[in-house]
């Protein structure tokens, strides 16, 4: 492995922690469509800053950017607070506007520089080992490691310092007002925190990844745990994951390093949606299959009890008979047998049902509980 292919693998790492905490936050606050906006709406400040100095590597250009990602949160807050359109709606409305004025602006006055929409979008790690930082004329390493650095460490101190206040804000706004902390604030904070880190991120890897790496990887560790400090460590694992695991997807299909990594973001997602212990698909589908026999059994037990030394017992125990009192089909009342039996709650002799003593207690706690 190349030293270069070392690099950008280190530099997607750093991007993915980075990405990962903020996007916990966008997670729980349903705000996951803010990263698509900030990022894509950043276009028009880097443009404008760029009118003002143009030049491609000047500060400014990160600056501009920012302020117009707390622009576009600002715009999706003031239509928010009129009531006349919901949250979601006012993020549909506002990044597209605030994107497309910077396309525009970028084709007809700026396009013979390198701010074309296929960098916007998609980025090219490729190319971020060979943009060195120099200091004093020592090559000290890749650019975008630094920022990306830098801003790793800006989201750990910021959510470290606050972390109390944010968790607050996050899930109990009214209660973070009330104990003195200003969620408005918060919440600002937090929106400034994720325009850095989507602008940072900007140049080396594109909107895409950005969003893939700040929704994905938190969306996941949200099935996974309901641990906030659990949540972030997780996220940023699992976004690391999806950063080097997308670069080999990468080398193998000789496509996109960034679009590598989005799709591997997505597939890991996928895998946590299904396999997840708890909350995933196939243990939900096993939690829901489970009740249901449980349900079946309670109302065979109790169905039992209730004709236990009546004159219609013997006919009321037969397996057969169940349909007619219960309305199941044969097959599924042989089913519910063998698992009432299996679980200790009955017994089987010639297809009558006979129940046991701890059967017997099932189905008198069964209606108590009812």
């Amino acid at each position: 492995m190349g030293f270069e292919q070392f690099e950008i693998q280190l530099i997607a790492s750093v991007v993915a922690a980075a990405c990962a905490i903020p996007g916990v936050f966008l997670v729980l606050r349903s705000m996951a469509m803010m990263s698509d906006a900030i990022s894509h709406a950043i276009l028009l400040g880097i443009v404008l800053a760029f009118f003002v100095i143009p030049d491609i590597s000047s500060p400014l250009l990160i600056i501009g950017a920012a302020l117009s990602g707390v622009l576009t949160v600002s715009l999706v807050e003031l239509l928010n607070k009129t009531r006349l359109v919901k949250e979601d709606a006012s993020i549909g409305l506002v990044f597209p506007v605030l994107f497309s004025i910077g396309v525009i602006l970028i084709a007809r006055y700026a396009w013979n520089v390198h701010l074309d929409v296929h960098a916007v979008l998609l980025g090219e790690l490729a190319f971020a080992p060979f943009d060195r930082l120099i200091i004093f004329g020592n090559d000290i390493g890749p650019k975008s490691l630094y920022v990306m650095g830098t801003i790793l460490i800006i989201n750990l101190f910021f959510i470290s310092l606050f972390y109390k206040e944010i968790k607050i804000a996050t899930f109990d706004a009214g209660l973070a007002a009330a104990l003195g902390f200003s969620p408005g604030l918060i919440h600002y904070g937090l929106m400034s925190l994720v325009s850095v880190t989507a602008v940072g991120a900007f140049d080396a890897v594109g909107s895409i990844l950005v969003v893939a790496l700040m929704i994905a990887p938190p969306a996941a560790a949200y099935l996974l745990t309901d641990n906030l400090t659990k949540m972030i460590l997780i996220s940023v694992v699992l976004g690391v994951i999806s950063s080097i695991s997308g670069f080999w997807l990468a080398i193998f299909l000789d496509a996109n390093i960034a679009g590598a990594m989005a799709t591997m973001a997505g597939v890991l997602f996928v895998l946590v949606f299904l396999f997840a212990p708890d909350r995933g698909i196939i243990a939900i589908a096993r939690r829901r299959s489970h009740q249901r026999w449980e349900f079946a059994g309670k109302m065979l037990a109790i169905h039992l009890l209730n004709h236990e030394g009546t004159q219609d017992e013997e006919r009321e125990s037969q397996i057969q008979h169940l349909e007619e009192n219960l309305r199941w089909k044969e097959s599924f009342a042989r089913r519910v047998v063998h698992y009432s039996a299996n679980n200790g709650f009955l017994l089987v002799n010639d297809d009558r049902l006979v129940l046991t003593t701890r059967g017997r207690e099932y189905a008198k706690e069964s209606i108590v509980d009812n």
